[in-house]
């Protein structure tokens, strides 16, 4: 079967915006497991018997050299990593386009038209080929379980593109979108972002914002939000939110990790916490290189303190170096990132370096530890599953 390739309906009238992009197979050396015959077996099961999500991740091509991202963003074509995401084992990725670091070029990130643009581009692409569809609905993942194929749900990770006009929820769910976030580290009309040295929480014109993804049926995400935007948030909200995208701040203390009083806020309304991978800020004390095992302690930790059942994964990854997307967007991203504390710096974070293996290995982690079928099913996407279910009603 040929494997379809982004804008291959163009027939070759459309070049590599940029020459070579990142491969979507091998680009680090595969995690060792430490794990039998048995219990790969046992995990890989789990993972195809049941429906698997990530709450964040970004599965897209990127350049090989990441310097050539900002060309690569001005084009408006980003690449679905087909290929990947067909052996990745997962149901639904939710996938926010990259609409916060791929619009800056340097001058102007989160502009409206780029959001349409974005939203527009690749719906046109995934339309083009069959293993890939865009989920809109829980019956739209129900059918691609059943079909054994991916799903998209695709999101923003701010509000920021709408200004103080409520309606563009509106057009932005039209278009597609089922995911949304407050703020972006920077503060914007809705909350204040965990940049911000003053936190104010949630605007009034933030609360009447929740009220109207509530209405029309957006998962709402506090994962770049202030913690009191974070808690805020939970309480005015009606329906479940999200930290599709964090870490335990008790587990290593950086700001764009959650504290105890966020992750409980989240958690005591329904919620789910997903754990994130971005190189550099999921460490822990016990494991200071940023590995699989530094992200599961903070799993481990949030467990403890919400319960089995408001805990997931948002990876956050990509086809590509993501240090050196770090490198290359670190003004944008100053406060997206590990800032102040760090552990030891990493070319990768071995064992969730891309969608690709993230939940193959994630499975294999949990079989080994001990984790019964029932909890490995809640956390690989039974607990966003059920809580979707309140928002997508």
């Amino acid at each position: 079967m040929r494997t379809y390739r982004s804008y291959d309906y163009l027939h070759g009238d459309l070049g590599l915006p940029v020459d070579p992009l990142a491969p979507e197979f091998d680009r680090v050396p595969a995690w060792v497991s430490g794990c039998t015959p048995a219990e790969i077996d046992r995990a890989e099961r789990l993972l195809a018997d049941n429906i698997t999500i990530s709450l964040h991740d970004h599965p897209v091509r990127f350049p090989a050299d990441m310097s050539h991202t900002p060309a690569y963003n001005r084009t408006g074509r980003q690449h679905t990593a087909f290929s990947g995401l067909a052996a990745s084992g997962l149901t639904v990725v939710f996938d926010n386009m990259m609409n916060g670091t791929a619009t800056v070029t340097g001058n102007t990130p989160w502009q409206w038209d780029d959001i349409v643009i974005d939203l527009g581009m690749r719906q046109a692409d995934i339309a083009h080929q069959s293993g890939v569809g865009v989920i809109r609905t829980i019956a739209d993942i129900q059918a691609t379980h059943a079909s054994h194929s991916v799903g998209l749900v695709f999101g923003l990770e701010a509000a920021t593109p709408i200004g103080n006009d409520l309606d563009r929820l509106d057009v932005l769910f039209g278009l597609g979108l089922r995911q949304i976030g407050i703020a972006y580290s920077d503060s914007n009309a809705l909350g204040a972002g965990l940049n911000e040295s003053d936190d104010f929480g949630l605007t009034a014109f933030g609360r009447r914002a929740v009220r109207r993804m509530n209405q029309l049926g957006l998962a709402i995400d506090v994962s770049h939000s202030s913690q009191r935007t974070a808690i805020d948030t939970a309480a005015a909200s009606e329906v479940p939110v999200f930290l599709t995208h964090t870490g335990a701040r008790a587990v290593w203390d950086i700001p764009r990790m959650s504290g105890d009083d966020a992750l409980r806020a989240v958690a005591d309304r329904g919620g789910v916490v997903g754990m994130s991978a971005a190189p550099h800020t999921t460490v822990s004390r016990e494991h200071p290189r940023h590995t699989i095992d530094s992200v599961m302690d903070h799993f481990l930790y949030c467990v403890d303190l919400i319960g089995i059942d408001h805990v997931a994964f948002g990876p956050d990854t990509l086809y590509g170096d993501h240090v050196g997307l770090h490198t290359t967007f670190a003004s944008f991203l100053s406060g997206a990132t590990a800032s102040g504390r760090s552990g030891e710096r990493v070319a990768f974070v071995d064992g969730l370096e891309n969608p690709t293996e993230n939940f193959h290995n994630i499975s294999a982690w949990l079989v080994r530890r001990g984790f019964t079928d029932e909890d490995i099913v809640k956390v690989l996407g039974g607990n966003v599953l059920r809580a979707l279910g309140h928002v997508w009603q």
